[in-house]
Order: structure tokens, then sequence, then C-alpha cells
């Protein structure tokens, strides 16, 4: 996967999982990029047990992590403390000072609207922090 460009390194990691978790992850995604279409696509932490990485969403900072996990696809947001979850989106890591994640399970339901938000806040704070005085 090193020749690849991060886009296509997803397309691959997406590509391994084979069930739900595929299908959830590639959704996840899209909304993603629907929700803030600035942002870079990033693999990041390749290491031995997952040689393969992590797909990573940023915009002037990272703003959310995709994983495939043994029975979730987990969406974490590093600062997602400081944003708004007016839907209740965040279930899981709720006890971090910083960070907040989302665990997604086969047939859950996707409340779109609500990820996109989420998402577009978080490109938002990025982007005051990008514009504030040092």
């Amino acid at each position: 996967m090193a020749d690849k460009s991060p886009t296509q390194q997803i397309d691959d990691i997406i590509k391994m999982h084979a069930d739900w978790r595929g299908e959830m992850l590639s959704r996840l995604r899209n909304l993603i990029r629907q929700a803030d279409p600035d942002l870079i696509e990033e693999v990041k932490w390749k290491k031995p047990s997952r040689p393969e990485g992590v797909p990573v969403w940023s915009h002037n900072g990272m703003l959310c992590i995709g994983e495939a996990l043994k029975n979730a696809v987990r969406l974490t947001f590093p600062k997602g403390a400081l944003l708004q979850d007016p839907q209740k989106l965040f279930n899981t890591r709720l006890e971090s000072k910083s960070v907040r994640a989302v665990d997604f399970h086969e047939n859950d339901h996707l409340d779109e609207a609500a990820l996109k938000a989420v998402v577009l806040e978080a490109a938002k704070l990025n982007m005051a922090k990008e514009n504030q005085p040092r």
C-alpha cells in the first residue's frame, strides 16, 4: 500500500472488511466527505499489528479517525469533548477529557444529519484554532 495515495489506501482498508463493517466504514467516509468537501484523507499509525494503518480525515488538524473493530466500526473525534452533540451520537470514550467516539454495530441506525453536523463542527473548531492569535 506504500505507493498508493491515501484515498486508495482507504479504499483498500474498506475492501479488507468484506462484511457489514466495510459497508459501514464506506458510508461513514462518504458522509464525512459530504460534510466537509475540503478535508484531507490520510492513513496513519501503520504498525506490525495493523500494517494497513488507520483512516484519518483532517482539515487544519484531525477531524476524525475511522476503525473497523471486531464487532463495531468506531469513529473517533480527537476533540470530541469540545463538540456539541445534541442528538447524543457519541456513545463511547465519554470519560475522556478530550476524545469522544461513536461505535456503530451491525444493523445500527445511522443518523446522517447528526454525523454531518458533528464533522462540520469539528472542522469549524479546527478553523477557529487556526485563526486565533499566538
